[in-house]
């Protein structure tokens, strides 16, 4: 049996998904398209059912691709499970009524059923029941309400011969249902609906966004920094190096040789060194797990509580009228924060925006000039040694290009941007359990493509320093890298290795340079130059050939440019 979870965007259906799967679960790309969807497993009865996460619909007639796939994959399943916002019924009901008149076995989870109690909502579910013809279960995936009656009734779903009808009349009969179901009475708000008004209020909001953004950079920091130096790294030099010291041994490490050099990693000063040895069992594991999961840890925990409490639609809203500067309109700080997790579904995530004009733009900016998590973590990490003050001219150096960039496309590029229309949730308690689901999963995402792409970078670098291609590149660019950023010339081994992990590329470099100001200058154009190479995938998919190569080359003079200003500058 294939059970789908169908609703409108930001209705707890992922939240209702982890509750009825737990964490194994698996991420997939529709065939033929860049649209995910996420797939588990739950036991209905003597019965091992799949459960499919549909991407977020309003209407089975699709306005994006999204909804274009929510509607075919309609006709994959068996049955479906309608996640309805019970504190927004008339306009969760529309897709109510398209998937009755298709007939489909179907369950209506009234989610968010708690919240209609604090907010003066009242609905009469089985007068709906009657109505609608089909199984209406009240859920709260916060809290677990409601779970349990949702999976018995599976076996139940019916379909409602239901006609045919045109877009008026299905809201002539959302208004007819609410009529006789809901009833609305008067209350007084509370001190967080308060809150939520004053965090879209320009001076209030732009006053909690300062104080957000800045206690999130702290903790991300706090957490991340705490686990580095309290928990890996003593764990990295107590247990595993004692392990490749006698491995090593047992190598030869004396002789030393190429096979030494891949899998232990090159001798510095007659000692390995987990970060510039360079071998698979040393950088190799250190890096992803010392230097980047820490961040990559505490980075997405705070992300997903902003997610979770509702915070970040409004961010959006408030950035609204900055963000049509660069041709954009607010919610593309949506794609904008996704990248600073990682850039492939930041990229991805531009398809939400109207027009190609904006996807161009918005990809181009987020893949030049906003860093992912694990180059976050390198520039906290390495540049941060050097003082707070050196990261913060890393991250104002690359707010200064993103913010230019936005400005010269938006006026080179023909068009305007449309305005922002979009749904702000309340603000909600967090499922704390839920959310650490959440986490594991995109840590586990990480660790699944991070460690394999490390250990090729690793082979690489050391293939390529035995067959002396590094040298030979780095006499090549050394006019460039030496005089225009005043770095030195192996500079240009780490700018190679940052198309296939820029983190790796920020170790390597920082293996090299000697100074506070030849970091910020490495960081800067690391971050700028090319993007990864799923990155540079991505951007083929979702711009075109001819859009890539237009990307490519505003993406190669900026990074010249601001790499030679900040040498002249500093």
């Amino acid at each position: 049996m294939k059970i789908l979870l169908m609703g409108n965007p930001n209705v707890g259906k992922s939240v209702l998904f982890m509750r009825l799967t737990g964490i194994r679960v698996i991420s997939s790309n529709y065939p033929g398209t860049t649209v995910s969807f996420t797939r588990g497993f739950v036991k209905v009865g003597d019965e091992m059912a799949e459960v499919i996460d549909v991407p977020g619909a309003y209407t089975l007639e699709p306005t994006s691709k999204a909804e274009e796939v929510a509607a075919k994959m309609l006709e994959e399943g068996d049955v479906v499970i309608n996640v309805v916002d019970a504190t927004n019924l008339e306009r969760n009901l529309y897709l109510t009524l398209q998937l009755l008149e298709r007939k489909t076995p179907l369950i209506v989870a009234l989610n968010f059923w708690d919240d209609t109690v604090h907010r003066g909502i009242h609905i009469d579910v089985e007068r709906l029941k009657s109505i609608l013809g089909v199984p209406i279960i009240p859920t709260s995936a916060l809290t677990g309400q409601g779970i349990k009656e949702l999976v018995e009734s599976i076996p139940s779903a019916a379909s409602h011969a239901s006609p045919a009808r045109s877009r008026d009349e299905r809201w002539s009969c959302i208004g007819h249902i609410t009529e006789q179901v809901q009833r609305i009475t008067h209350r007084h708000h509370r001190w967080f609906e308060h809150l939520e008004d004053a965090s879209v209020k320009p001076v209030s909001g732009w006053l909690i966004a300062i104080g957000v953004l800045f206690v999130a950079f702290i903790v991300v920091r706090f957490i991340g920094e705490g686990l580095i130096s309290y928990v890996l790294e003593p764990l990295f030099n107590g247990l595993w190096m004692p392990v490749l010291i006698k491995l090593s041994q047992a190598m030869g490490a004396g002789a030393g040789g190429l096979l030494h050099d891949i899998i232990i990693g090159q001798l510095i000063d007659g000692k390995i060194s987990f970060l510039k040895s360079f071998g698979l069992l040393s950088s190799g594991l250190y890096v992803p797990f010392v230097m980047v999961l820490p961040y990559i840890f505490s980075f997405y925990l705070v992300v997903g509580l902003l997610e979770d409490t509702g915070y970040l639609p409004r961010l959006a809203v408030l950035l609204d009228k900055a963000m049509h500067r660069l041709g954009l309109h607010g919610y593309a700080i949506i794609p904008t924060l996704l990248g600073f997790g990682c850039n492939v579904p930041a990229i991805m995530a531009t398809r939400i925006l109207e027009s190609k004009r904006e996807r161009f733009i918005a990809a181009t900016i987020v893949s030049i000039a906003v860093p992912c998590a694990s180059l976050q973590a390198m520039i906290i990490g390495l540049v941060g040694k050097y003082g707070g003050v050196y990261v913060a001219a890393v991250y104002g150096a690359l707010f200064i290009v993103w913010l230019i960039l936005g400005m010269l496309l938006n006026a080179i590029l023909k068009g305007a941007s449309p305005e922002l229309l979009i749904e702000i949730p309340p603000y909600r308690r967090p499922p704390w359990a839920l959310m650490l689901q959440k986490l594991w999963l995109r840590i586990r995402e990480f660790l699944q493509e991070a460690v394999p792409l490390v250990w090729i970078a690793v082979l690489a670098v050391n293939v390529l320093y035995f067959l002396g291609v590094f040298n030979a590149l780095a006499n090549f660019t050394a006019p460039v890298v030496a005089k225009m950023f005043g770095l030195p010339k192996e500079a240009v081994v780490a700018i190679i290795i940052g198309f296939l992990r820029k983190d790796v590329a920020l170790g390597m470099l920082a293996a090299s340079v000697i100074t506070a100001k030849q970091m910020v200058i490495g960081a800067v154009v690391l971050s700028m130059f090319f993007p990864c190479l799923a990155s540079f995938v991505v951007l083929f998919r979702e711009l075109g050939g001819r859009n890539l190569l237009a990307a490519t080359a505003v993406m190669l003079f900026s990074a010249l440019l601001a790499g030679g200003l900040l040498n002249i500058m500093l």
